[in-house]
């Protein structure tokens, strides 16, 4: 199994900060946010590669930040061509430029590379090897603007997705979906099919939606929180929360 980060965007709101450096490689308690994920994933048995793709702008940053790196496992970086926030791939063409350029044949964890969690993703990798399929992370979310900013699922009987929206005005169900999925080796299979039928290719959870319209896709309730950082507040509030005693 493969983990791929998806850190290729351009962070415009979080500018000067962003303009000139990588969000995910921001530090958070002492660390870059990108470490607070892959230092809990390299702990995992079946994971034995961490992918970066990044974009042709940044590429040297995370190149340098590698080298500093003690994790057990490979890392990849990989340079996904573009310069600037207006000629982006999108981070459903970063995942198969990813499969596509390395040749992939593996499940995939595929993780945001500017979230920090306070629970570990063993148990989302632990759930879909039991479950068999492919599966997206959610939690709770009851503010109607949020929402809208957002994917909403419906989650059925025994976790099954019975509806899953990008962005919906009138949502159906009130679970959020934050951008991690685990993707079987046939699922992946299926992203240029998704993305010739139509699937966007901009926001990550466009292919989850898609193949959970054409598969049995589960969704894994989060056991704790993730702290997504979008602008300058979030960031200052997650390095409020997360300082060094």
């Amino acid at each position: 199994m493969k983990c791929i980060v998806l850190a290729a965007g351009y962070a415009t709101r979080l500018y000067p900060l962003t303009e000139k450096f990588p969000k995910p490689l921001l530090p958070v308690g002492g660390r870059p946010i990108l470490n607070w994920l892959l230092d809990d994933i390299d702990t995992f048995p079946d994971i034995d590669e961490h992918i970066i793709i990044s974009n042709h702008k940044f590429i040297t940053h995370f190149e340098n930040w590698e080298k500093n790196q003690k994790l057990k496992n490979t890392i990849t970086i990989l340079d996904d061509g573009s310069e600037d926030n207006e000629h982006r791939l999108g981070a459903v063409r970063d995942i198969l430029y990813a499969v596509e350029s390395l040749e992939l044949e593996d499940d995939l964890l595929v993780v945001a590379g500017d979230n920090v969690l306070d629970f570990s993703l063993a148990g989302f990798v632990k759930y879909m090897q039991e479950k068999e399929s492919p599966c997206v992370m959610c939690h709770e979310e009851n503010n109607l603007e949020k929402q809208r900013k957002t994917a909403i699922i419906v989650r059925g009987e025994n976790g099954v997705i019975t509806s899953y929206e990008e962005k919906p005005q009138n949502p159906k169900g009130n679970l959020a979906v934050p951008p991690f999925y685990c993707y079987r080796a046939q699922d992946v299979k299926r992203i240029r099919e998704a993305l010739n039928d139509g699937c966007g290719a901009d926001a990550p959870g466009s292919f989850a939606a898609w193949l959970s319209r054409h598969t049995k896709e589960y969704a894994w309730i989060m056991p704790g929180k993730r702290y997504d950082i979008g602008d300058r507040r979030s960031y200052d509030e997650v390095c409020e929360i997360f300082s060094p005693a």
